[in-house]
């Protein structure tokens, strides 16, 4: 299975989940926002420019994801 890179950023309770390899910084061209009635939140798909599945911004994520993936996340310390 895959390493996936998971950020998490307590602050504001959101993550990201990158498609991505780690040490590669891809941007994104599209986003496709996902209904938030239909998910009781915000989740955001990112596209890069061939289409192609970047990441995943997750908020509400504490409402969204399981506890060991916020708990094994990267945190994104703030200043």
């Amino acid at each position: 299975m895959a390493d996936v890179r998971v950020t998490y950023d307590p602050v504001v309770n959101a993550a990201y989940v990158y498609f991505t390899e780690p040490q590669v910084t891809v941007p994104s061209a599209r986003m496709y926002p996902c209904d938030p009635i239909d998910v009781d939140g915000m989740i955001n798909l990112d596209f890069d420019a061939e289409g192609r599945l970047i990441g995943i911004e997750i908020l509400a994520a504490d409402t969204k994801l399981p506890r060991y993936m916020l708990d094994g996340a990267e945190r994104l310390e703030r200043p």
